[in-house]
Parts: C-alpha cells; sequence; structure tokens
C-alpha cells in the first residue's frame, strides 16, 4: 500500500486513461477508478494498467461517485487520497507538489491552482471559477484561489472526519466547505492549465445553478 492514493473518477475516459493510471503506477502510487456508467472501454483499460476499479452500472454523478469510492479509501491504511480527473487536464508529474505541500504544511486538504496562469482556460469559465471562489473562500475563512479544481490532496483524517452528500459536481465546493467546518487547513499549489478540445462535461447553466441551490442550502443551514 502506497502512502497516498490515485483516485479517478471516469466517464467514458477510454482516450486518456490508460496512459494515466500507467503513469501514475510509474510513480509508485495505488490507483483506484471509479467507472461512473461508461459506455466504453475506461474500466477494462483502466484494470488493464493496474487499477483497481469501481464499477456504477448508471451514470451516477460525480459527487456520488467520490462520496462511494470515500467509504471504501478511506478505511485503507494511508496518508491521504489524491483525488485527479481522468480526461488528461490533470498531469501526474503536478502530483508531487501537492505531497511536498503535505509535507511541509500538513493541511487537510490541498487544492490545485490553475488560476496563476490560466493559459487556454475559456474567458467565460475563468469569471465563472473567480465569482465562485470569492463565494467559497468567504465561507470558509480561507483564500482559495482556484475552488473548482477537482485535482486535490485530502488527508485521510479529514476524509474521515466530513460528511458529504452531494451527487454532481457541487461536491467540489461542499468539500472545501466541510473540511473548512471540521477545523482543517486548505492550501494551494499551482498546476499546469491543460485544454487540448476537451469537452467539460460541467453544464455552465446547470451546474451554476445546483452551484447556487447548494450555497443557499449551506447558508440555511447556519
Amino acid at each position: 500500500m502506497s502512502a497516498f492514493i490515485c483516485l479517478i473518477p471516469s466517464f467514458n475516459e477510454e482516450k486518456t486513461i490508460g496512459w494515466l493510471v500507467m503513469s501514475l503506477r510509474v510513480k509508485g502510487f495505488d490507483v483506484t477508478v471509479i467507472d461512473d456508467g461508461s459506455m466504453d472501454q475506461t474500466a477494462r483499460l483502466a484494470h488493464a494498467n493496474g487499477a483497481e476499479v469501481i464499477i456504477n452500472e448508471r451514470n451516477l454523478g460525480k459527487g456520488a461517485s467520490l462520496r462511494k469510492a470515500f467509504e471504501i479509501l478511506k478505511n485503507r491504511p494511508c496518508e491521504g487520497v489524491i483525488i485527479m480527473d481522468g480526461d488528461g487536464q490533470h498531469l501526474p508529474s503536478d502530483v508531487d507538489p501537492f505531497i511536498l505541500c503535505f509535507r511541509d504544511k500538513a493541511p487537510g486538504l490541498v487544492v490545485g491552482n490553475r488560476m496563476h496562469k490560466p493559459k487556454g482556460m475559456p474567458l467565460i469559465r475563468q469569471l465563472t471559477n473567480a465569482f465562485m471562489s470569492a463565494i467559497i473562500s468567504g465561507m470558509c475563512g480561507q483564500r482559495i484561489p482556484d475552488t473548482q479544481c477537482g485535482f486535490r490532496l485530502i488527508s485521510i483524517d479529514a476524509l474521515r472526519a466530513i460528511a458529504l452528500n452531494t451527487e454532481r459536481y457541487e461536491i467540489e465546493s461542499e468539500m472545501l466547505l466541510e473540511v473548512a467546518r471540521a477545523g482543517f487547513k486548505i492550501e494551494s499549489v499551482p498546476i499546469a492549465s491543460v485544454y487540448d478540445g476537451q469537452y467539460s462535461a460541467i453544464h455552465p447553466i446547470k451546474d451554476t445553478i445546483r452551484f447556487f441551490r447548494f450555497i443557499c442550502g449551506k447558508k440555511n443551514e447556519k
């Protein structure tokens, strides 16, 4: 068992998942892929390249998939879980700064920051991300420049201390709020911004509406 487990939620990522898993395995990481009802060869290629594969029989959403995987991984003897997307936007070479930050500052969560140099990121995503990050940072009481980045490292202690409930992309924000609420520090590290024509699964209208519903719900809990 490696000190950190790489967790990759995936949906129809047969073009990139094999390379990603293999690259992480070469670096010595255990890799778990949760295949969210893919209709292609994602699960087979992930397994062939050395990943543990958890399969959803139908598409449940990123949040539901991560929660399912967390329930399994939080009982493993490791220091933390590194979460990466399966579409190639997160580079295995960027994993090391997360671990260095974790070792140096002992936060509960380390989040990737693409906003220091968002080359190639569509302008509407830059503006939306900056707006959402300002709201979430204020609610967390900690500055987090890229709250919507899915590339992150969560300590096993933080993972065991929080309860998550969302089913889709709101989980990025929910994780931050719950980790901060549990009293953990949140740090950020710069990562490459890789945009090479990939289709974003985030719907600019539907997922923005979900975000505001989630935020309103959280404010009403206080």
